[in-house]
């Protein structure tokens, strides 16, 4: 009976030094990971804290980029319209010019006695 205990008293000293020991392991691993994590908090902070400045002002720009945007496809269709009357006009020009150079057509004279049909 006494050798069961002091074997059964081994066996959770064993067990228990084990446990520590992975405890000890697992505090190792997360004060790395702690100090990793708070330099990668630092880092971004550094990164980051003139983020608000940035998007409000880029905000703004985009603002004032769509606004001149606009204004440049209102001119673009403008300039659209004012090419195509000058195609038009262009068009009409060489109509006239042609219609000028063409011999006129002279009607047939009639023969005397000729039956028309």
């Amino acid at each position: 009976m006494l050798a069961f205990v002091i074997v059964l008293n081994l066996l959770i000293s064993a067990v228990s030094f084990y446990l520590a020991w992975k405890i000890w392991q697992l505090r190792r691993v997360l004060r790395v990971a702690t100090k990793t994590l708070a330099r990668a908090e630092r880092s971004t902070h550094q990164v980051f804290h003139r983020a608000p400045e940035s998007i409000v002002r880029g905000k703004s720009g985009t603002r004032s980029l769509r606004d001149r945007y606009q204004r440049l496809e209102i001119q673009l269709q403008r300039l659209e319209q004012m090419t195509q009357l000058l195609n038009l006009a262009a068009q009409l020009w060489r109509l006239n010019r042609r219609i000028k150079r063409s011999p006129r057509r002279r009607p047939r004279k009639r023969l005397r006695g000729s039956i028309q049909k």
